[in-house]
C-alpha cells in the first residue's frame, strides 16, 4: 500500500480521513503520523495561529474536495447573506449536489458523487446536472436516471443503505433513488470536524 500520494499525505497531515473510502484508514493506522516524521520524532513547538488557520482551511478543502479558487468563492459569498458567515458558509459547502448525493447515501464519498453527477447519473427536477457544484433549493427533487439505477455500481451502495440514517433536511427513498431537499442544512450537519471559525479568522486577515 502506498503512503506517499498527494491524498495519503494530506490524510496523514491532518491525521483523519479526508476522502472517506477505507484506504486512507487503513493508511492511517499504518502511519498515523505526518509525512517527513517518523514514530519517534518530537514536534518542536506548535504551529502560529495564522498557521493553523491556514491548516484549518486547508483541511475543509480536502474534505469537500475543493480549488482554492472554489472555496474561496464561497467565502465571498457567504460575506454577503445574512446572519453569521461561518453558519452560511456551511450551508453552502451541504448544499452542493455531490454532498447531497453523498449525504443521502447514494455515493460511498464525495469523490465518488462527484463522479456520478459529472457523468450525469442523477437528474434535478427532472433535468439532468453534470455540474457537482450546482446549489439545490429547498423543494428541489433529485432522482437517478431510469438507466443509472441499473448500474451495478448502486448494488452494493444501496445494500449498505438499510443501515445509514440521512440528514433530517433531506427525505431519501433508497428504493427509488429519490432525494427530496425538505429544508436547509443546519450547522450541526456540516462536518464536525471543521473548525469554521478558523477559516473564517484566516480570509478575514
Amino acid at each position: 500500500m502506498r503512503y506517499t500520494g498527494p491524498k495519503a499525505k494530506r490524510a496523514r497531515r491532518h491525521g483523519m480521513n479526508l476522502y472517506g473510502s477505507d484506504k486512507y484508514d487503513k493508511i492511517l493506522q499504518r502511519k498515523p503520523y505526518g509525512p517527513g516524521k517518523g514514530p519517534r520524532d518530537k514536534q518542536h513547538g506548535r504551529p502560529s495561529e495564522f498557521g493553523q488557520q491556514l491548516r484549518e482551511k486547508q483541511k475543509a478543502r480536502d474534505i469537500y474536495g475543493l480549488s482554492e479558487k472554489q472555496f474561496h468563492r464561497y467565502y465571498l459569498v457567504a460575506t454577503k447573506v445574512s446572519g453569521q458567515t461561518g453558519d452560511a458558509l456551511k450551508r453552502l459547502l451541504e448544499r452542493r449536489l455531490d454532498n447531497v448525493i453523498f449525504r443521502a447515501g447514494f455515493a460511498r464519498t464525495r469523490m465518488q458523487a462527484r463522479q456520478f453527477v459529472s457523468h450525469g447519473l442523477f437528474m434535478v427536477d427532472g433535468q439532468r446536472v453534470t455540474v457537482p457544484s450546482f446549489q439545490v433549493e429547498i423543494g428541489e427533487v433529485i432522482t437517478a436516471r431510469p438507466q443509472s439505477k441499473m448500474s451495478p455500481v448502486f448494488a452494493p451502495i444501496l445494500a449498505a443503505h438499510e443501515k445509514y440514517m440521512p440528514p433530517n433536511w433531506l427525505k431519501v427513498d433508497a428504493a427509488g433513488m429519490r432525494i427530496e431537499v425538505a429544508g436547509q442544512p443546519g450547522p450541526e450537519h456540516a462536518e464536525q470536524a471543521i473548525d469554521i471559525r478558523q477559516i473564517i479568522e484566516y480570509y478575514s486577515r
